[in-house]
Protein backbone atom coordinates (compact mmCIF):
# COMPACT_ATOMS: atom_id res chain seq x y z
CA UNK A 1 0.00 0.00 0.00
CA UNK A 2 1.55 3.28 -1.07
CA UNK A 3 -1.36 5.61 -0.43
CA UNK A 4 -4.60 5.95 1.48
CA UNK A 5 -7.70 7.87 0.38
CA UNK A 6 -9.23 9.92 3.19
CA UNK A 7 -12.13 12.28 2.43
CA UNK A 8 -11.02 12.74 -1.16
CA UNK A 9 -7.38 13.36 -0.24
CA UNK A 10 -4.61 10.95 -1.17
CA UNK A 11 -2.28 10.34 1.76
CA UNK A 12 1.15 8.99 0.77
CA UNK A 13 2.51 6.05 2.78
CA UNK A 14 5.93 4.42 2.88
CA UNK A 15 6.54 0.72 2.13
CA UNK A 16 5.59 -0.19 5.73
CA UNK A 17 2.35 1.80 5.71
CA UNK A 18 3.63 4.74 7.77
CA UNK A 19 2.84 8.31 6.72
CA UNK A 20 5.46 9.82 4.44
CA UNK A 21 4.47 13.31 5.61
CA UNK A 22 3.61 13.61 9.31
CA UNK A 23 1.71 16.84 8.57
CA UNK A 24 -0.93 14.77 6.73
CA UNK A 25 -2.08 13.32 10.08
CA UNK A 26 -5.39 14.15 11.67
CA UNK A 27 -7.99 12.08 13.52
CA UNK A 28 -9.67 11.07 10.26
CA UNK A 29 -6.35 9.81 8.89
CA UNK A 30 -5.73 7.99 12.18
CA UNK A 31 -9.09 6.23 11.87
CA UNK A 32 -8.29 5.20 8.28
CA UNK A 33 -4.87 3.88 9.34
CA UNK A 34 -6.46 2.03 12.27
CA UNK A 35 -8.90 0.40 9.87
CA UNK A 36 -6.00 -0.91 7.75
CA UNK A 37 -4.55 -2.35 10.97
CA UNK A 38 -7.90 -3.90 12.06
CA UNK A 39 -7.93 -1.77 15.21
CA UNK A 40 -11.24 -0.34 16.47
CA UNK A 41 -10.26 2.91 18.15
CA UNK A 42 -11.58 3.30 21.68
CA UNK A 43 -10.83 5.95 24.29
CA UNK A 44 -7.96 3.73 25.53
CA UNK A 45 -6.49 3.57 22.01
CA UNK A 46 -6.69 7.35 21.64
CA UNK A 47 -5.02 7.77 25.03
CA UNK A 48 -1.96 5.89 23.74
CA UNK A 49 -2.00 7.66 20.35
CA UNK A 50 -2.20 11.10 21.97
CA UNK A 51 0.51 10.14 24.46
CA UNK A 52 2.78 9.04 21.60
CA UNK A 53 2.18 12.27 19.67
CA UNK A 54 3.04 14.33 22.79
CA UNK A 55 6.12 12.17 23.43
CA UNK A 56 7.30 12.63 19.85
CA UNK A 57 6.69 16.39 20.05
CA UNK A 58 8.92 16.57 23.14
CA UNK A 59 11.70 14.10 22.27
CA UNK A 60 11.56 14.03 18.42
CA UNK A 61 11.69 10.23 18.44
CA UNK A 62 9.12 7.43 18.52
CA UNK A 63 9.78 5.29 21.62
CA UNK A 64 10.65 1.60 21.53
CA UNK A 65 8.25 -0.70 23.41
CA UNK A 66 10.31 -0.83 26.62
CA UNK A 67 10.48 2.96 26.85
CA UNK A 68 6.83 3.30 25.84
CA UNK A 69 5.73 0.89 28.58
CA UNK A 70 7.67 2.79 31.26
CA UNK A 71 6.47 6.20 30.07
CA UNK A 72 2.81 5.09 29.88
CA UNK A 73 3.10 3.62 33.39
CA UNK A 74 4.53 6.86 34.71
CA UNK A 75 1.77 8.91 33.06
CA UNK A 76 -1.28 6.66 33.55
CA UNK A 77 -0.38 4.13 36.25
CA UNK A 78 0.85 0.55 36.52
CA UNK A 79 -2.35 -1.02 35.18
CA UNK A 80 -1.75 0.69 31.81
CA UNK A 81 2.04 0.74 31.85
CA UNK A 82 2.60 -2.89 31.01
CA UNK A 83 3.07 -4.85 27.82
CA UNK A 84 -0.02 -7.05 28.38
CA UNK A 85 -2.33 -4.02 28.41
CA UNK A 86 -0.63 -2.39 25.42
CA UNK A 87 -0.67 -5.61 23.36
CA UNK A 88 -4.40 -5.97 24.05
CA UNK A 89 -4.89 -2.57 22.43
CA UNK A 90 -2.33 -3.00 19.66
CA UNK A 91 -1.83 -6.74 19.02
CA UNK A 92 0.59 -6.27 16.11
CA UNK A 93 3.02 -4.50 18.43
CA UNK A 94 2.18 -1.50 20.60
CA UNK A 95 5.11 0.68 19.61
CA UNK A 96 4.96 -0.02 15.87
CA UNK A 97 1.20 -0.23 15.37
CA UNK A 98 0.29 2.67 17.67
CA UNK A 99 3.01 4.87 16.13
CA UNK A 100 1.65 4.10 12.67
CA UNK A 101 -1.87 5.12 13.70
CA UNK A 102 -0.47 8.20 15.47
CA UNK A 103 1.16 9.28 12.21
CA UNK A 104 4.68 8.98 13.61
CA UNK A 105 7.77 7.41 12.06
CA UNK A 106 8.49 3.76 12.68
CA UNK A 107 10.19 3.40 16.10
CA UNK A 108 13.85 2.48 16.09
CA UNK A 109 14.38 -1.17 16.84
CA UNK A 110 11.11 -2.24 15.15
CA UNK A 111 11.38 -4.69 12.27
Amino acid sequence: MSSLDVSGKTIELDEDGFLKNMDDWDKEVALALAKTENVDMTEAHWEVVNFLRDYYQEYKIAPMIRILTKAIGKAFGKEKGNTKYLYELYPAGPAKQACKIAGLPKPTGCV
